[in-house]
C-alpha cells in the first residue's frame, strides 16, 4: 500500500502561448490551457475530466503552440482570465472530491515546469496569490522512476516514454490537446498503483512560501552547482524582490547576496544560492526574464564567489542576524555622533525596532570610529515600510538614506569596513604605471570628447564597451573619470582621441546612445577644456570657468602660461599598476577628484628619472604621505595641523610633490608652536 498525506491526486496538465515540452516557461509566455482529473488513490476511481482555456493578456501564439495545441487567438479571446480559471479549478476539484467521498488532495504534474516555471512566476507578476494546494505536488516522472528503477533517467522521461515503457497506447490524434496527456497520466498512475510500490506518492515536492533570511559563515561549504549570478538588477532591489523574481524555486536560507561596488553601493548584481542543483538549473532557464521593465541575466557562479560576498566571521553580526524572519533596513549618512537613542528617536514609535537597541547595528572602522552606516531590524513589512518613508529626512544636520537590505549585505559591509587600514599610507617605491610618462593634453585642438549622464555605477570597462569600435582610437591612458567632491562618480568622463576627426566621429555616433538604462550625451571638446574641468573648473553653456585656486594669479590662466607649464605625470603605487593593467586606456582622475588609490603629481625631476630604467623612490625616506577623507568642508590648514599635533611632518621634502598656495607654504614653514592663519 502507498502512504500519502492526502487521499487523492489531481492530475494536472497545462500549456503556454510559447514553448512546449522541456522549454515550458523559459520564454515567459502566459498560461493558456489547464486540463485536470481527480484520481482516488485507495479505490483507483477517477473523477470527471475538465478542460479550461485561459485568456492571456497577450493572445499572440507562437508557431509551435499553434501547431501542437491547435488553439487560436480567437478561441482564447472568449476564455476567462487566469484568476477566474483558478477559482473554478478549486470549486470543481472540491465537487469531484465530494462525489468520491474524499476531502484532501495533492497535485500531480508531468515534471516540475508547470508548477514552478509557469504558475508561480505568472501569478506573482499578476499580483494574486495561489491557493495552498499549489505549494505541494508530486512529480510524476520521479515517482515513475522510483516505481520502475530500470526505466530511463528522470530528465529523459516524458508522458509518451512512460506510457511506452508500460505498453500503454497513446494515440494523440483521437483526443484534444491536453486531454490525451491527462488520460495517459491517469493510466500510468493506475498501473503504478497496481504494482503495490510502497515508496510512491509519499514525499511530495514543496515550494517555499517565502524567502527565509539568515547569516552565512565563511566556514560553510557551498556547492557550486547550486549558485547563480543575476545581473542587471535595479539598484534598489532587495532580497525579497530577487526571491520574487525566482518565485516557484526554493532559495536556500540566507541565499541572496547583493553585490556592492568599490563605493559600497549595489552594482546591480546578486549571487543566489538554491537548495539543490535541480533548482539552480531551473533558475538558469530564467535568463533574460523581466523584473519590471528590465531583463535580468542569469549565469552560473561558484560557491567560493558566494562565500566571498555573503560569508562572515563576526560574532556581533551573527548575533544581530540570529533573529530570523526580520526585515533589514540599511541607514546611510548618519552623523558620526549619532547614538542608539538618536536613531530610535528618528525612526519613531510608528516603526518600532525589534528588540530596541539590540535591533541596531552600527558599522564601525577597526579603531571604533563610526562610518555613518547602520542596520536596523523590523519584525514585519508594515514597520519597514514606515521606516522607508523617512528616506532623506534630517537627523541632526544630515539627511539619512534608507534602503532595504539583506543579511549578506550586512556581512559584506562589515567585512569591507573591518578590513580598512587605520592609517592608509602610500607604499614605496612609487613608480609610473608604464615607464614612459603620459601627459594630460592641453590646447585648443578639439581631439577630446566629453561623456555626460553616465550611470553612477559605470566603470572603465563600461565606457570602453560603450565606445565600441572607436576604442582603438583612444590615446594611451586617455580615459578620465570625473569624481565629485565626495570622491564619488559625477556621471561625467573625458576621452582623449587620436585626432579631432576621430573625436568628431565618436560624438556623432555615440551621442544619446544607451548605457545600461540611461542615455549618454557625447560632445566634442578641446584638451584645454577637458583639463580645466578635470582640475576643478566647470564647462557649461555659459562658457569655461577655470578651476578655483589652480594658479596663483589670473595671468597664469592664459593659454601661453598653460602651454609653458610642466606636464603633469601621474604616479601610482605598485599594486595599482597591477590593479589597472587590464585596461589598455586608463587614466586616473586628478587630485581634486581622488580615486580609490593614491595620486601624486610628480615634479619635473621625477619625470626624467621615470624615463630611465632606474625606478628610485620619489618620496624621501623615512617619511610617508597620508590621505585624509571625510573632512568637514570648512576645514582649514590650522585645523589639519592641530589634528596632527605631536607628529613631525617634513614640509620641505614634500613641497616639490604637493602643489601648495603661497599662504599654505608659509604656514607650513612657520615655527610649529606659532602656526596662525
Amino acid at each position: 500500500m502507498t502512504a500519502s498525506h492526502s487521499d487523492s491526486l489531481v492530475v494536472l496538465f497545462g500549456a503556454t502561448a510559447g514553448a512546449y515540452g522541456a522549454k515550458l516557461g523559459s520564454d515567459e509566455r502566459e498560461l493558456i490551457l489547464l486540463v485536470w482529473q481527480v484520481v482516488d488513490l485507495p479505490s483507483k476511481k477517477v473523477g470527471t475530466l475538465h478542460k479550461s482555456l485561459v485568456k492571456a493578456d497577450n493572445l499572440e501564439l507562437s508557431d509551435q503552440c499553434r501547431e501542437v495545441s491547435g488553439l487560436t487567438p480567437e478561441g482564447l479571446g472568449k476564455a476567462e482570465p487566469l484568476d477566474r480559471v483558478l477559482q473554478q479549478f478549486s470549486q470543481l476539484v472540491s465537487s469531484d472530491l465530494k462525489v468520491l467521498g474524499r476531502s484532501s488532495y495533492t497535485l500531480c504534474s508531468d515534471g516540475q515546469l508547470l508548477i514552478r516555471q509557469v504558475l508561480h512566476p505568472e501569478t506573482s507578476k499578476k499580483n494574486f496569490l495561489l491557493s495552498d494546494c499549489f505549494y505541494s505536488f508530486y512529480d510524476l516522472r520521479k515517482e515513475f522512476h522510483t516505481c520502475y528503477p530500470s526505466s530511463a533517467a528522470v530528465k529523459d522521461q516524458n508522458i509518451k516514454t512512460m506510457a511506452e515503457y508500460l505498453g500503454l497506447g497513446t494515440d494523440e490524434t483521437e483526443e484534444d490537446f491536453g486531454v490525451w496527456q491527462v488520460k495517459t497520466m491517469v493510466a500510468i498512475i493506475v498501473s503504478m498503483l497496481s504494482e503495490s510500490c510502497d515508496d510512491i506518492f509519499t514525499e511530495p515536492e514543496t515550494v517555499k512560501y517565502k524567502y527565509e533570511t539568515g547569516p552565512c559563515s565563511k566556514s560553510e561549504t557551498v556547492d557550486s552547482e547550486t549558485v547563480i549570478r543575476a545581473r542587471g538588477l535595479p539598484w534598489q532591489s532587495s532580497d525579497q524582490d530577487i526571491a520574487r523574481f525566482f518565485k516557484g524555486l526554493n532559495i536556500a536560507k540566507g541565499g541572496v547576496a547583493l553585490c556592492l561596488n568599490a563605493q559600497g553601493r549595489r552594482n546591480g548584481e546578486a549571487l543566489v544560492r538554491f537548495v539543490n542543483s535541480e533548482q539552480r538549473d531551473l533558475a538558469l532557464e530564467r535568463h533574460k526574464h523581466h523584473m519590471g521593465s528590465r531583463y535580468i541575466e542569469v549565469y552560473k557562479a561558484t560557491g567560493e564567489e558566494f562565500l566571498k560576498i555573503a560569508g562572515g566571521t563576526s560574532n556581533e553580526v551573527a548575533q544581530f542576524l540570529s533573529k530570523e524572519n526580520q526585515v533589514i533596513i540599511r541607514m546611510r549618512g548618519l552623523p558620526f555622533t549619532a547614538t542608539q537613542e538618536d536613531v530610535l528617536g528618528f525612526l519613531g514609535p510608528e516603526c518600532p525596532v525589534t528588540g530596541g537597541k539590540e535591533g541596531l547595528l552600527f558599522v564601525k572602522y577597526p579603531d571604533g570610529r563610526p562610518t555613518g552606516d547602520a542596520f536596523v531590524l523590523f519584525s514585519c513589512e508594515e514597520y519597514a515600510q514606515n521606516a522607508l518613508k523617512k528616506h532623506k529626512e534630517i537627523l541632526g544636520k544630515r539627511y539619512i538614506e534608507l534602503f532595504r537590505s539583506t543579511a549578506a549585505e550586512v556581512q559584506q559591509v562589515l567585512n569591507r569596513y573591518m578590513s580598512t587600514p587605520l592609517i592608509p599610507t602610500l607604499p614605496t617605491p612609487i613608480i609610473p604605471v608604464i615607464p614612459p610618462p603620459y601627459t594630460i593634453a592641453t590646447g585648443s585642438v578639439r581631439d577630446c570628447v566629453r561623456l555626460r549622464g553616465l550611470p553612477y555605477t559605470a566603470g572603465i570597462d563600461d565606457i570602453l564597451e560603450f565606445m565600441g569600435d572607436a576604442t582603438g582610437d583612444i590615446k594611451p591612458h586617455g580615459v578620465h573619470m570625473v569624481l565629485n567632491q565626495q570622491g564619488r562618480p559625477s556621471g561625467d568622463a573625458f576621452i582623449q582621441m587620436k585626432s579631432a576627426d576621430k573625436a568628431f566621429m565618436v560624438a556623432q555616433k555615440c551621442h544619446k546612445k544607451m548605457m545600461k538604462d540611461r542615455y549618454v550625451e557625447v560632445f566634442q571638446c578641446s584638451g584645454e577644456e577637458m583639463n580645466f574641468v578635470l582640475m576643478g573648473g566647470t564647462l557649461n553653456r555659459s562658457g569655461l570657468s577655470p578651476p578655483p585656486c589652480k594658479l596663483p594669479c589670473a595671468e597664469a590662466l592664459t593659454p601661453q602660461a598653460t602651454a609653458a607649464a610642466p606636464p603633469a605625470v601621474t604616479y601610482y603605487p605598485a599594486q595599482a599598476a597591477q590593479l589597472y593593467m587590464n585596461y589598455t586606456a586608463y587614466y586616473p582622475s586628478p587630485p581634486v577628484s581622488p580615486t580609490t588609490v593614491g595620486y601624486i603629481a610628480a615634479p619635473p625631476g621625477a619625470v626624467a628619472a621615470a624615463a630611465t630604467a632606474t625606478h628610485t623612490p620619489i618620496l624621501p625616506q623615512p617619511g610617508a604621505l597620508v590621505r585624509m577623507q571625510g573632512l568637514p568642508y570648512n576645514t582649514g590648514m590650522k585645523e589639519i595641523l592641530s589634528f596632527f599635533q605631536g607628529y613631525q611632518y617634513a614640509t620641505d621634502d614634500y613641497n616639490g610633490l604637493i602643489q601648495l598656495s603661497d599662504q599654505a607654504r608659509s604656514v607650513l614653514q612657520a615655527p610649529k608652536e606659532w602656526v596662525c592663519l
